[in-house]
């Protein structure tokens, strides 16, 4: 089936989440959303504002692409480099992609300086995603598995052994099992499912594909 290419995983929202920290009573209010498009994160962004409409600052970042290719971020009035840079920070270097943070300001009456600011944004941000659900997006193959139905009992007994989770089983006249698994897993796969069965069951490449690891 060829070599596979090597490529990274990265960490996604799979749920966002909301988280607030109080600094010398501003209220600093940390929205998480997952994005796939830099359109998608303009939307959240603007909806964000218009949600909070009277607050002094709605500050915002986002990161795009596997590779993080595009990243943007505000400080919507705050001094440069106080907050959206910050926040963007937390962002990567949390591992995360696709995914955008607006963090709202209710201003508290009292200055905060440079580094009450940046300290305040970054911990808002890291509230926020303990409230958001993450995952793992792992580089894979997804596998077509067609057995008889004298080996389809050996092939669950060995995904159940090795935490392997069917995303489809059909049951026509024979057992058809669709997989996904990491690349570094993918030919001992293939050696096993033949040895099990004797060779009877057949494994086809679907595709290769990102797919996501909640564990």
């Amino acid at each position: 089936m060829g070599e596979v290419q090597k490529q990274e995983p990265y960490r996604v929202v799979l749920e966002g989440g909301q988280g607030e920290l109080v600094e010398k009573k501003s209220r600093f209010i940390a929205t998480i959303r997952p994005v796939r498009t830099e359109g998608e994160a303009a939307s959240f962004i603007e909806e964000m504002k218009k949600k909070y409409w009277d607050a002094r600052h709605n500050c915002s970042a986002f990161v795009i692409g596997k590779r993080a290719e595009l990243t943007r971020c505000s400080d919507d009035g705050e001094p440069p480099q106080t907050a959206g840079r910050p926040m963007l920070e937390v962002l990567l270097g949390e591992g995360l992609r696709d995914v955008a943070v607006v963090v709202t300001r209710y201003f508290g009456g009292t200055l905060l300086g440079t580094g009450g600011l940046v300290r305040a944004y970054s911990g808002a941000v890291k509230e926020g995603l303990l409230a958001c659900k993450t995952g793992t997006m792992r580089y894979g193959i997804r596998y077509a598995v067609d057995t008889d139905y004298g080996g389809s009992g050996r092939i669950q007994y060995y995904l159940g052994q090795e935490s392997i989770v069917p995303e489809d089983i059909r049951y026509t006249d024979r057992v058809c099992y669709t997989v996904t698994l990491p690349q570094e897993r993918a030919a001992q796969f293939c050696r096993q499912i033949t040895e099990l069965t004797g060779g009877r069951a057949e494994v086809r490449e679907l595709e290769k594909c990102y797919f996501i690891d909640k564990n």
